[in-house]
């Protein structure tokens, strides 16, 4: 999807600008993406759609966690009261 917009935007006269790091670490996200969505839907087969679905939403309040530790990123009050309320769902939603 990302390419055709990059063709249809004809940005491609820049692609000789990006370092072969920075390729490889594209490839990789890519590989990690469609592996994460193929273990979303085989997840989705196998577990209760709703306690499947608040674990992947975790992801959210993880990524806000490892953002203030590794990136110093500022905790706000109202990200902290969204992570917490994406977390308490999780645990609600867990619960059989």
């Amino acid at each position: 999807m990302i390419w055709s917009i990059v063709l249809v935007k004809v940005e491609l006269k820049d692609m000789g600008s990006i370092s072969k790091q920075n390729i490889l670490l594209l490839i990789l996200s890519g590989i990690g993406t469609g592996l994460s969505w193929i273990f979303y839907f085989k997840a989705l087969q196998l577990g209760n759609v709703p306690q499947v679905a608040a674990i992947d939403k975790l992801s959210v309040a993880i990524t806000i966690i490892l953002s203030i530790i590794f990136l110093k990123e500022a905790l706000t009050v109202k990200t902290a009261i969204g992570a917490g309320l994406i977390i308490l769902g999780t645990l609600v939603l867990s619960i059989k």
